[in-house]
């Protein structure tokens, strides 16, 4: 298994142009992190866009939240819509299984040829065996198109499979599907909706357009508890021509979905499809440009790649977009978008947007008020304009303040604090008490059954977040409430441990306590969400020098954070608590910020030593090269930001702490023709260290950047020197 499976990605790299003629988009393997647990698919797709077309090769578990392994060899077809590195499954709309067949039936699985799987941005292909056909998938941002060449022209099949989408289990697979409407209103046309359940309820409306008559439509028998239909299609014989197949989706309406498909691919051209498709990625990753090695390219504009997928545009093209409690209406800008992964994205890939995308970032805010408004308060996780309330805290809030603090126009600020603090101040069943948190100051534990100690300090920087806003709005009394609610993380430091510990409504701390002890999420009954009291004590992004303070000055938060990369784990383990060293989790979110806490400490070759391990053992050019989930571009984000040099401890802030670049030479292209350029001067495999950092030929004696520095264009300087060894060696690797 092991060397077809290095024979297989070898034979895939081989696909890409020769050096030379490689555009940022060639460097893009959109097969890293497909395999294990990074939960990335391998499909179709463009720059924010609503639909993703991708093979399927599993569709029920943990496993399978993208539907698809790199190991796996048996295809279930093709499906529309895909997420990106997230912990839970759904979307995979539409399932599409081309097929062929002597007796009428079709082929419902089929062995993939692995040996001719390819996949660059916008465009995948692979030969199906036992289904004698050659599939290929591209895509406009709310098209997926696909072509078939079928080894007999004389019986091709396609299976229509409005049933599918990705489920918990084989029992939910059957009956997440609530409602299922399809008619064929021409001999080339299928149109539909279906409403389903599964993270969120979603109602998905389809056009479907094939390039020839369907000579007879058969159904599938359903199976216990089904509601969607399964479709047989069968085709007349297409001397030798391909068999091409256009789905255009919307969230709200078959007609909607109908003039998205006229709108964006009125034509037949594949192949111009696939063209438009990577300029489209190209324009947005050539906004980078890079020195240095293959792998390193490979990487950066991967994870840059992976970063961009989502948030997706779930508007149509003339605007209209659907949402919570049945709410339509006609966004400003033509575009809606849904998929926020809030816990995960604001802390590196909101501020990674605002650099490299920053024309997107209006829209993003105008969307997320626009949820607001229509269910009472921002989304804590938006998908397909719903909210599926996953994960704690509602760090919406962060992003909005970060856009509205670091100036961004096209936002209505007034709006977006009006659900900013809807958000802080009105309590929601599913996810906030703010009448006993603030009645005590934090979450006790005995009176909330689940995430008090995450909880409380997740809150704690909306809190802060919305205090930043206030005050860049000139709204002082509300700026001073706010900043007073965001120092409830002290009350949960405990003296004695200096850990972020449970307490009780009593003030007294819950007993027994374990610092390594791992809990999940809602409904483990632990006091931590994915984490461990060693992972969240840094939790404290907005205040890390009073938390220095309270651990007894900096020297002490040092010794204290060389402990955390040093303690090795024991007992159990949880799936989303990967990529340890010590008992740092990188492969999970609250993670992230904490290598750089040791710059702030007044350590900052500490923060590079970690940041040059992390990068070098936590990702890599393969399908396994994501220790986490990607979770909607974060792990990516962090390792983009990173390489650059510097990474948003505090995205608010608009503050960007130093670190330690990985490439000789990187240069972003900013609006009105500005560049910022960094330069790692004498880098190389024994030069990773910062001897000194100079911005536009001044020597900067501060820990970070600003955002306004970085958006203004010039020159970050890094001096690279070895790694001193007077300093004490530890076990990072």
């Amino acid at each position: 298994m092991i060397r077809l499976y290095t024979l297989c990605f070898s034979l895939l790299m081989l696909t890409i142009p020769a050096l030379g003629q490689r555009t940022a988009a060639d460097y893009v393997n959109p097969f890293i992190g497909t395999d294990g647990n990074g939960h990335t698919f391998p499909g179709a797709c463009t720059p924010f866009g609503m639909v993703q077309p991708s093979p399927v090769t599993g569709a029920w578990g943990w496993r399978y939240c993208a539907e698809y392994q790199f190991a796996d060899s048996v295809a279930w077809g093709f499906s529309q819509t895909h997420l990106n590195g997230t912990g839970c499954m759904d979307l995979g709309n539409v399932l599409i299984m081309p097929s062929q067949t002597d007796d009428g039936k079709p082929c419902l699985r089929s062995r993939m040829d692995k040996t001719t799987e390819r996949a660059e941005p916008g465009y995948y292909a692979v030969r199906l065996d036992q289904a004698s056909v050659r599939a290929e998938l591209t895509c406009t941002p709310h098209v997926a198109y696909h072509r078939y060449r079928f080894d007999r022209p004389d019986s091709a099949l396609l299976v229509v499979d409005l049933q599918h989408g990705p489920a918990w289990s084989e029992a939910q697979y059957h009956t997440q599907v609530r409602q299922c409407d399809v008619a064929q209103p021409d001999d080339c046309t299928l149109e539909g909706h279906v409403e389903s359940s599964v993270w969120v309820r979603q109602d998905v409306y389809f056009c479907l357009r094939l390039n020839c008559p369907v000579a007879q439509t058969d159904t599938l028998p359903a199976q216990p508890g089904e509601v969607g239909r399964r479709l047989v299609l069968h085709l007349p014989p297409t001397n030798g021509r391909p068999v091409e197949v256009k789905v255009a989706l919307s969230a709200v309406s078959a007609e909607g979905a109908r003039r998205n498909l006229e709108a964006e691919l009125p034509h037949w051209d594949f192949e111009a499809t696939r063209r438009q498709a990577k300029q489209r990625w190209n324009e947005l990753l050539q906004r980078f440009e890079l020195e240095g090695s293959e792998a390193q390219q490979t990487a950066f504009y991967t994870a840059l790649y992976h970063a961009c997928i989502q948030p997706n545009n779930v508007a149509e093209t003339d605007g209209t977009y659907a949402t919570a409690n049945g709410v339509t209406g006609k966004a400003e800008g033509g575009t809606f978008y849904s998929t926020f992964s809030c816990w995960d994205t604001y802390r590196a890939a909101h501020p990674l947007y605002t650099l490299c995308v920053p024309e997107q970032v209006a829209p993003f805010v105008r969307s997320l008020v626009a949820q607001a408004e229509a269910q009472g308060h921002l989304p804590v996780w938006g998908l397909w304009g719903k909210d599926n309330y996953c994960m704690i805290a509602n760090h919406a809030v962060s992003i909005v303040a970060e856009a509205v603090c670091k100036g961004f126009d096209g936002i209505d600020r007034e709006r977006a604090w009006q659900a900013v603090e809807r958000t802080l101040r009105v309590s929601h069943p599913a996810k906030t008490d703010w009448e006993t948190c603030l009645a005590y100051g934090y979450y006790p534990a005995d009176l909330v059954e689940n995430e008090s100690v995450s909880m409380t300090l997740e809150q704690a920087y909306d809190d802060y977040a919305a205090s930043c806003m206030a005050r860049a709005l000139g709204k002082r009394r509300e700026a001073r409430e706010f900043a007073q609610r965001a120092r409830c993380w002290r009350k949960l430091l405990c003296p004695t441990t200096r850990f972020m510990r449970p307490r009780l409504s009593d003030g007294s701390w819950k007993k027994p306590f374990d610092p390594a002890a791992l809990s999940h999420a809602e409904g483990s009954g632990g006091d931590y969400t994915e984490g461990n009291a060693w992972q969240y004590t840094w939790h404290v992004q907005h205040e890390p020098l009073e938390l220095m303070r309270l651990m007894g000055g900096k020297r002490a938060f040092c010794r204290k954070l060389d402990s955390l990369f040093t303690t090795q784990p024991q007992g159990a383990e949880l799936a989303d608590v990967t990529g340890l060293i010590g008992q740092y989790a990188h492969g999970n979110e609250p993670s992230h910020h904490v290598a750089y806490l040791y710059a702030l400490a007044g350590q900052p070759e500490r923060t590079q030593e970690l940041v040059n391990t992390i990068c070098d053992t936590q990702y890599a050019a393969r399908p396994d090269g994501l220790c986490g989930n990607d979770d909607c571009g974060q792990m990516s984000a962090w390792y983009v930001l990173s390489c650059i040099g510097f990474y948003p401890v505090d995205p608010v802030s608009g503050h960007y702490v130093l670190g330690a670049p990985q490439l000789p030479r990187i240069r972003l292209h900013l609006p009105d023709q500005r560049t910022f350029t960094v330069v790692a001067e004498g880098i190389d495999s024994s030069h990773r260290h910062v001897q000194a950092v100079y911005l536009n030929g001044t020597r900067l004696r501060r820990n970070y950047l600003t955002h306004q520095e970085i958006a203004a264009g010039g020159e970050l300087r890094f001096v690279m020197k070895q790694r001193d060894e007077s300093l004490p060696q530890q076990s990072l690797r």
